[in-house]
């Protein structure tokens, strides 16, 4: 009896040892169990909602750039020792070169020394639904004093874009800044797109026709120009979603003077263009009428002294 108690209790401290003495489960089992066993499914991140530009403000990718006179149409006034009409295109080229390298795409009314009627300029403007139409032009006085920077706009849309142009090229130029100015240039009066007009300086003052004769300074005006094009959207006036992407930098929109009731020389210019491509057969019967007109324009002459006389631009 006393053997059998003494086997059973040395058995039992034998299955202890087993028990008690067995390893924990390698670590290798514990990565497998874990990699195995089911996760919980994230909670979605609450995501911040971007600000949506509308459409109508976004920039334009399309630039028509318009350089002015060319061919026969000399451009300024009579005696002139500069042509504007190279100005303008030298400028226009320019211009074109930064524009494309910004991504734009560059429509040119005149690429050469050709003469393009206003309403063919506007027509191609106009076949252009997201686009902007930029004029380059140079300014002529016969006061040789006479000298600054203009920029000219009609539609309300044209605003911003004026504003901005004339911000840069009058801000990076060395000469006064004559202002913004809203008028009915027929190029700006009959175009259904943002459209401005940049006078970039006097061909008639002797510091400016330097100027507009160095390419250093035709690149600055093109830069200036192809600057204000870019940053359009950011002139004050535009929506905040705007502003706040640009980080609060902002174009301050610019006064303007009402010019509306000036008479438009362009227009004037471009008549009298199509009276000199009239075959020789209309000139000979405008010869014969010629002579029953006059009579009639020196009575209407005689009417018109006792009229004041009409406002011109100097």
């Amino acid at each position: 009896m006393r053997r059998f108690v003494f086997t059973l209790a040395l058995a039992g401290s034998f299955i202890a040892m087993a028990v008690y003495g067995l390893s924990a489960p390698s670590s290798l089992s514990a990565r497998e169990k874990q990699a195995v066993a089911p996760r919980a499914t994230p909670a979605p991140r609450p995501q911040t909602p971007t600000a949506v530009i509308p459409e109508s403000s976004r920039p334009s990718t399309v630039v028509v750039i318009d350089a002015g006179h060319g061919g026969f149409d000399r451009g300024g006034i009579p005696g002139q020792r500069v042509p504007e009409k190279t100005m303008t295109l030298d400028v226009a080229q320019r211009l074109k070169a930064v524009l494309t390298a910004y991504g734009y795409r560059v429509v040119m009314t005149r690429d050469s020394d050709v003469f393009v009627p206003l309403g063919t300029r506007v027509a191609i403007a106009n076949s252009y639904r997201d686009a902007i139409f930029v004029c380059i032009h140079f300014n002529a006085a016969r006061r040789g004093s006479a000298n600054g920077i203009e920029t000219y706009f009609y539609s309300s849309q044209s605003l911003p874009l004026a504003s901005a142009i004339h911000y840069y090229v009058a801000g990076g130029a060395p000469t006064p800044n004559r202002g913004v100015r809203r008028r009915g240039f027929y190029v700006l009066r009959k175009t259904t797109i943002p459209a401005v007009l940049v006078e970039c300086g006097f061909l008639t003052n002797a510091t400016e026709a330097n100027f507009a004769q160095s390419s250093a300074y035709q690149q600055k005006l093109a830069e200036e120009i192809g600057r204000g094009i870019r940053e359009r959207s950011l002139v004050a006036s535009t929506s905040a979603a705007n502003r706040l992407a640009a980080n609060n930098t902002t174009v301050p929109l610019q006064p303007f003077i009402d010019q509306t009731h000036y008479r438009d020389p362009d227009l004037a210019r471009s008549k009298r263009g199509k009276r000199s491509s009239k075959s020789s057969s209309k000139s000979t019967s405008s010869k014969r009428k010629h002579s029953s007109d006059s009579d009639s324009e020196k009575r209407s002459s005689t009417r018109k002294k006792k009229s004041a006389p009409a406002q011109t631009e100097n």
